[in-house]
């Protein structure tokens, strides 16, 4: 069985037991995350498709961690103008579990 949910703007396919890393959602490490906005359900040969999400599906997880992506350096230039700025920027992501997964 697995679910496709959508969180931070972005769509994942998940199953029971899987890791996870999402957009940064509020929470501390071992704590009880609820994804309702479920897209599509496929349970072997019975797939329920939400128009957009299907009504009662749910996804349970559980965080792992919070934490931060590497470096990314921004960097913006115009030629011949002496204009150039540097900027550093970190994404914070959350790493979930995912404990269950249950239909309508």
């Amino acid at each position: 069985m697995f679910a496709v949910v959508k969180t931070g703007g972005k769509q994942y396919k998940v199953a029971q037991g899987d890791v996870i890393q999402v957009e940064k959602l509020p929470g501390e490490a071992n704590a009880k995350v609820e994804l309702a906005e479920v897209l599509m359900v496929c349970d072997g040969a019975k797939v329920t498709v939400g128009s957009p999400f299907v009504s009662g599906a749910k996804v349970a997880a559980e965080v792992v961690s919070q934490s931060r992506t590497g470096k990314l350096i921004v960097f913006k230039k115009k030629r011949r103008q002496n204009y150039r700025r540097k900027n550093n920027h970190r994404q914070e992501y959350t790493v979930l579990k995912i404990t269950g997964i249950s239909a309508a």
